[in-house]
């Protein structure tokens, strides 16, 4: 499974180390990712780890692509750590 992590900037607030983990389905190749340097995916599930700070930004990026989210799940250090040794 595709996983990447939109970076923000990092605030000093709490809300600035938060990251919540984005699971997304049905993005398609379009004008917006077209802009990428890269193909997108046409497999199931893609998870995005997105910071507090950035999630509506985020949603409206995977809504222009055509994806839907269908969970959305906080990230702690536990599945932080999990999530490296998985992959």
């Amino acid at each position: 499974m595709l996983g990447y992590i939109s970076a923000g900037k990092m605030g000093s607030s709490p809300s600035g180390a938060r990251f919540f983990k984005y699971e997304v389905v049905g993005i398609r190749q379009n004008d917006e990712t077209d802009k990428t340097e890269y193909q997108i995916r046409s497999s199931g599930s893609q998870f995005v780890i997105v910071p507090y700070n950035r999630m509506n930004q985020e949603m409206q990026r995977i809504n222009r692509m055509g994806g839907k989210i269908v969970s959305i799940e906080p990230m702690t250090t536990d599945n932080t750590v999990s999530e490296a040794e998985g992959e």
